[in-house]
């Protein structure tokens, strides 16, 4: 792992920080502070739309593989315009008053989170481009890391804070920190190979289309992205609730084991997967880090049918959020691979929006499930709900293994 950790690797683990630090402060912690300051729940319902943005990105992510920032390289400068968006809206937000200017505060928010997605579309594009093969695993691993814990900051930190401090210091002090990721972009290396931009916008909107269907197995691959972890978003769809009620732990116990040691056992299982990723290779990680989380669903199973037992949900929490965080780091090199570099944001923005699809649909399912079946079925249904992937993954190994020695090849 230390001969992985490098340069590259580490300007990621910051942008990652870059990217996780936005989302909270026009989503969680700003409905926080609607909410603190007394404004009216209707008002606070509509500002959930100002995290539109985040599930529309792909309409404009043609723009940035088209477009090219003049300094910095094709990623890095564009990279760093919407960092400095970003740190000029957060400071601004500081300035309002939910109370007197509400709508000026949720038209900050809603760039705030436009500037947002869009760092993460470049973000994307440039871990996928500057990554060698060997340092994928482990890349995304540490993207992921660095994303948790900016959440953590401008969430629970953001928070604590508050109450310290303010609303006004606190986002004061959460657009300083978007100096960190400014400064991991300013230093971060360009990639080895960086793409050719499109000549044209009709080219930047038609050819990443055309020539991801024009691969073999195209269809099969798109199916493998929706069905690799359908049943662990199931499964996590109704985690919390079911701890709550379907087996009666309080939420201060939730809170502290689900979240805090559920955190942490994501954040070493996307290291620990992402490090082990360099010796197995994508497909071997992909299959076993895919049982892993299958067989992880199992464990609710179980904690349903022992009830309140604190030592297994330790058990199940740590290994549900262990093989979670190992599948998530395999599963983000395996879209990083399937981007060609001429075309990485918009492809890799669609293919992360087509992944989304599960999450998204997974929920009220869920709930019907378990309404009709109970708990310890409706988990039993999670675990064969990831049978699927498995078995088109097994069935795609030669797909897959060739197109990693393509990209190999290809550097």
């Amino acid at each position: 792992m230390n001969s992985l950790m490098n340069l590259r690797v580490a300007t990621i683990l910051f942008l990652g920080f870059s990217s996780g630090l936005p989302l909270a402060l026009s989503g969680g912690t700003l409905q926080a502070w609607l909410t603190v300051e007394g404004v009216d729940i209707e008002t606070i319902g509509l500002f959930s739309l100002v995290g539109l943005p985040y599930t529309l990105k792909f309409l404009w992510s043609p723009l940035l593989d088209r477009f090219s920032f003049p300094l910095f390289g094709r990623r890095r400068g564009w990279i760093l315009v919407f960092q400095s968006f970003l740190l000029i809206l957060i400071f601004s937000m500081s300035l309002m008053s939910p109370t007197k200017v509400p709508w000026v505060l949720a038209f900050l928010a809603f760039g705030l989170a436009f500037a947002s997605s869009s760092q993460d579309i470049v973000v994307d594009a440039y871990r996928a481009e500057v990554l060698r093969e060997k340092e994928r695993g482990l890349g995304a691993a540490v993207s992921v890391t660095g994303y948790r814990i900016a959440m953590l900051v401008s969430g629970a930190l953001a928070l604590i804070l508050s109450e310290v401090l303010g609303w006004r210091s606190t986002y004061m002090i959460m657009a300083g920190l978007m100096v960190v990721g400014m400064i991991a972009a300013w230093l971060g290396p360009e990639p080895e190979d960086p793409g050719t931009p499109p000549r044209s916008m009709k080219e930047a909107v038609s050819e990443p289309l055309i020539e991801f269907f024009s691969r073999d197995g195209a269809w099969l691959m798109l199916a493998l992205i929706v069905l690799y972890k359908l049943g662990d978003a199931f499964a996590g769809s109704l985690s919390t609730s079911f701890l709550l009620r379907g087996v009666g732990f309080s939420v201060g116990e939730v809170g502290v084991i689900n979240k805090g040691m559920g955190l942490a056992a994501t954040i070493v299982g996307a290291l620990f997967g992402g490090a082990l990723m360099a010796r197995l290779g994508l497909y071997r990680s992909l299959l076993l880090f895919g049982i892993l989380q299958a067989v992880s669903n199992l464990s609710f199973m179980v904690l349903a049918m022992v009830g309140k037992n604190y030592a297994m949900l330790v058990f199940t929490i740590a290994f549900e959020n262990l093989a979670g965080g190992m599948g998530t780091a395999a599963f983000v090199a395996f879209l990083m691979v399937l981007c060609n570099h001429n075309f990485t944001a918009t492809q890799f923005a669609l293919l992360s929006a087509l992944a989304s699809l599960g999450r998204v649909y997974v929920g009220p399912v869920s709930g019907e499930l378990v309404a009709d079946l109970g708990w310890l079925v409706f988990f039993l249904i999670t675990f064969l709900a990831a049978i699927p992937g498995l078995v088109l993954l097994w069935k795609m190994r030669g797909n897959i293994e060739a197109l990693e020695k393509t990209v190999a090849l290809q550097r």
